[in-house]
């Protein structure tokens, strides 16, 4: 089982095996469907995350981010991106949790 899954994830996939298989090949298959690449992919996933005000879906798309390559000051800026869409205070909380997993503002 992978560890980086949180705890309760885990269990839950442990109890529904046969749930958490289809959720990762239904995911296999969108993300072979269109022509946009990886990278590109991972840093859409995460606008998605920040907009919809996922705090866990916003650390799990910088982690699989910086898995890809993609730089720290290009995570960041995809943060505040959202500024103009989604609001000042969404976009600091969200710019927040990009942080929690870069620390990169305390530099």
């Amino acid at each position: 089982m992978n560890k980086e899954l949180p705890e309760f994830l885990q269990k839950v996939i442990k109890k529904y095996p046969q749930v958490w298989e289809s959720y990762t090949k239904l995911g296999e298959s969108v993300r072979g469907v269109g022509a946009i690449d990886e990278r590109a992919q991972r840093l859409v996933k995460l606008g998605i995350a920040i907009g919809a005000g996922l705090e866990g879906g916003v650390h799990s798309h910088v982690r699989k981010c910086k898995k890809a390559g993609i730089g720290d000051e290009e995570i960041y800026h995809a943060a505040i991106l959202a500024i103009t869409t989604i609001g000042w205070p969404r976009a600091m909380a969200s710019l927040s949790w990009v942080d929690d997993i870069l620390g990169g503002l305390n530099k």
